[in-house]
This record gives C-alpha cells, structure tokens and sequence, in this order.
C-alpha cells in the first residue's frame, strides 16, 4: 500500500474517532450520521485546495465567504436548485471548519475587524438551506444538514476539543 494512502487513512481514523468521542460522549450529539459527516469534513479540509475549492468563471479562488454564492461556478450541468444546495452546503463546510478548529484567525487583528459572529451566523444559515434544498436521493441527508444548522454552536464546540484532542496526541504520551 501506497505511504501516503496509509497515512491519509490513519488520519481519517483519527479524526473519525476524536469526532465519534467528543462529539458523543462529551456533547452527548448521539448521531452517527452526523459525526461520520464531520470528520469526513475534517478529512477532506486537511487539504488545502479543498478548503478554498469554489472558483469563478474565470477559475480565481474564492476566499470570501461573501463572495461564495454569488461568484461560484459549478459548471453547467447543475439547475439553480442544486447549484444552491452545493454552494450552502460547502459554505456550511466552511465556516464550521474555520469557527470551530482555527477561531483564532476569524478574530480582530490590526486592520482586519473580527469576522468570527458573522462565520457563526452564516454557517448556521448555510446548512438550514442546504437541508432545505436536499432531496430525499441526496447525501448527506436534510436532517443531517438540518441538524448541523440547529445545533451549529455545539459542532463550533466540539470541534475547539476535537483539535484540543489532536493537538495533545501530536505532543506525545506524557503531555497534558
């Protein structure tokens, strides 16, 4: 087997696990499909095209969350409707990733105010319409998305003890 492959699986088992522990025994969020759907979300974002992976038209990377649904480009092949549910689902993705595991740079820096309420505010919007426009053939299923969107703070939550969790793995036995 491909060493790359191997770590990429054992990473996705790390994170599967730490997601699975947090998020169930210490939130009580009792959901498989939800915690299979977060540390999938963690797993794909490890790579950084897959954070910023919206383009425009012209293929330039959009970073801005205020940009997302307006400038996305899906190509041609999608109608409006899953076009929309694509773009707020990943919008979702998103800004559950930056607010949960790297709050720190959504704070106010000098000459940057703070986007960290407006992150909160919008991923919690995100899933609610992403679930609203899923299908009954689609996945991850509405209630999945519906869920992520009801309980968004709780996931912010989790995933700050999630990267407690990695954070405390990647220093060795011994380190508290």
């Amino acid at each position: 087997m491909c060493p790359i492959f191997e770590r990429g699986e054992a990473l996705r088992r790390l994170f599967d696990g730490l997601v699975e522990q947090v998020f169930m025994v210490e939130l009580g969020i009792c959901d498989p499909a939800l915690t299979e759907y977060v540390g999938d979300m963690l797993a794909d974002f490890v790579h950084m095209d897959r954070i910023y992976r919206l383009r425009t038209v012209d293929n330039t990377v959009i970073e801005e969350l205020s940009h997302m649904e307006a400038q996305a480009d899906l190509g041609p092949h999608l109608d409006e409707t899953r076009r929309r549910r694509l773009i707020y689902k990943y919008m979702g993705d998103f800004t559950l990733f930056w607010t949960g595991v790297y709050p720190e740079q959504l704070r106010p820096r000098p000459g940057r105010p703070g986007r960290l309420d407006f992150y909160l505010q919008h991923g919690r919007r995100s899933y609610g319409i992403a679930g609203e426009l899923t299908r009954a053939d689609e996945r991850p299923p509405a209630q999945v998305l519906l869920q992520l969107s009801e309980q968004f703070e709780y996931c912010v939550h989790g995933l700050h003890l999630v990267r407690a969790g990695w954070e405390r793995i990647a220093k060795g036995p011994g380190h508290n």
